[in-house]
């Protein structure tokens, strides 16, 4: 059994609560637990209040039937909710779900206080859910796409055969050297035995002119 405490802390109906509480449990799915409950406060005579609960997958409404012996439910899943609001009024606020399809859900005489968190809970909730649904959309997107083979950067490289031009061999002039004149080959001699020191240098001196003045 579900302690009602928690659901008691902005003044709601504790007999309504437990009312409601008591039969709610026997409709939550696996994984599904109550997050909030307000409970309806009638300006003049509050005997038979609705409730609305919200869980972490739809919002229950719950209208007392028969002068309070039944109890009647009604919900809509996060998935079939586009938006929540509520309004503040003189008595109370309204409470104001709107579905895909179909008329707005509208409570009135919600406490202000209770009306406020029973929004913010209700709107948390189908903001998480919404999120849940954009996950998984790109989850299957992701695996709907076809898988794109690794890029393979050297694979088909082919190197590119250098062209930069040999240098030239440099060419080295040949010298060609004239043969020497008869003149010129003596006094080449002359200066040989000069230098061998076989001759003096008068004598070298002499032959000299003498060749010279043949010339």
């Amino acid at each position: 059994m579900i302690s009602i405490d928690r659901f008691l802390s902005d003044e709601q109906d504790p007999k309504a609560v437990e009312k409601v509480i008591g039969k709610l449990n026997d409709l939550l799915t696996t994984g599904e637990e109550i997050l909030y409950l307000a409970v309806q406060k009638k300006p003049a005579v509050n005997l038979l209040p609705d409730s609305i609960a919200v869980t972490n997958k739809r919002i229950f409404y719950c209208e007392p039937g028969n002068l309070g012996l039944t109890m009647n439910f009604k919900d809509i899943s996060l998935k079939n909710i586009k938006e929540v609001s509520f309004k503040e009024e003189l008595f109370g606020s309204k409470f104001i779900c709107v579905p895909q399809t179909g008329e707005n859900i509208v409570t009135e005489f919600i406490p202000k206080t209770q009306a406020r968190k029973l929004y913010q809970t209700a709107n948390e909730q189908l903001e998480d859910y919404k999120e849940s649904l954009r996950q998984q959309k790109l989850e299957e997107d992701r695996a709907a796409a076809p898988i794109q083979p690794a890029p393979q950067p050297f694979a088909d490289f082919t190197p590119i055969e250098s062209h930069t031009p040999e240098p030239e061999p440099i060419q080295i002039a040949e010298v060609v050297e004239e043969p020497e004149d008869e003149t010129t080959l003596k006094l080449r001699k002359l200066k040989t035995l000069y230098d061998k020191h076989l001759i003096t240098q008068e004598e070298y001196e002499a032959k000299k002119a003498a060749i010279l003045d043949s010339f």
